[in-house]
């Protein structure tokens, strides 16, 4: 009976340690604009590899809870097949957090990233090694690497949100995958000179050293403000505009940076909903704020927080 007990005990351990992965990641590829004659049956194979590859693999040393994991989508749009087993596309990421004491998640990453080139042949393995970026063929490691930065970028934020500078391990390594990313004809978006909102980019601005604020800022709005809306809501609203009024600051002393549209993008409405009760001083000062840093949505912001 105690070697039977033992075995169950075991299994249950398994199961638990089977969930304890930090990601509840849906990967989605959509293959509308690729000739027909194309066997869509390979882009099938390529959603369950990378879903398994994102949902199965330990990403950090911690142990989430089910109810901690973070929600997560990735979006491959397959743009054009360059040739055989050659694709182009861009690749949506989306990525929210739970508001503490409430089913609301908020928003951490919404982005989208253009330049995903990379070679697949249906059932290659589709796998990622830190500590070999490139793999043997480039071009074939360089979508898991694309897959493996953004995930990196999300826990980054994520533990940002829950203490101060918490995500720096993870911002290392997605700085890793930047400096040994794939090289090779068509493979863009690491470099310093691929443009001015790519992955090297939101690498560079979480690391450097003048824009620490940008850690006080993630911190502020999500653990100081959106966490305490329910025990406290003139508190958390206070909390979330000085962290925008800190963002400003920033934004003001640092211009076109790339963690201003990263930070900002999907978060229209749940600002509105946040000020829109607030009193009208507040109100008045937010919608000031939000209508220099968030200037795509500065009509909204008048038209709801009038």
């Amino acid at each position: 009976m105690g070697k039977r007990l033992l075995c169950i005990w075991l299994g249950l351990m398994m199961v638990v340690f089977a969930q304890a992965q930090e990601l509840q990641a849906k990967v989605s590829i959509n293959s509308s604009r690729v000739n027909s004659t194309v066997d869509r049956k390979v882009f099938v194979t390529l959603q369950n590899q990378l879903t398994n590859l994102l949902n199965n693999r330990k990403w950090t040393g911690d142990v989430f809870k089910q109810q901690e994991k973070i929600q997560c989508s990735f979006i491959l749009n397959i743009e054009s097949v360059e040739s055989q087993n050659l694709f182009k596309a861009t690749l949506i990421i989306q990525a929210a957090r739970p508001v503490y004491q409430s089913s609301y998640q908020a928003a951490m990453l919404n982005f989208q990233d253009p330049d995903v080139y990379f070679k697949y042949q249906e059932f290659q393995p589709v796998e990622f090694n830190e500590n070999r970026v490139q793999g043997s063929d480039p071009l074939a490691a360089n979508l898991t690497a694309v897959f493996a930065f953004y995930v990196y970028a999300i826990l980054g934020l994520d533990y940002d949100s829950f203490s101060p500078k918490g995500g720096d391990v993870y911002f290392q390594k997605a700085q890793n995958i930047v400096n040994n990313a794939p090289e090779g004809r068509n493979i863009s978006g690491w470099r310093v000179f691929d443009g001015l909102r790519n992955r090297y980019w939101l690498s560079e601005n979480m690391l450097n050293s003048r824009y620490n604020i940008i850690h006080d800022i993630i911190y502020s709005y999500y653990r100081s403000g959106l966490d305490k809306l329910y025990n406290n809501e003139k508190d958390a609203r206070t909390n979330v505009l000085q962290s925008l009024v800190q963002l400003q600051a920033f934004n003001r002393e640092n211009p076109n940076t790339m963690f201003l549209q990263v930070f900002m993008q999907g978060k229209t409405t749940e600002l509105v909903g946040i000020f829109k009760k607030a009193p009208a001083q507040e109100k008045a000062r937010a919608l000031d704020v939000l209508s220099t840093i968030d200037i795509v949505n500065a009509g909204i912001y008048k038209q709801e927080l009038k």
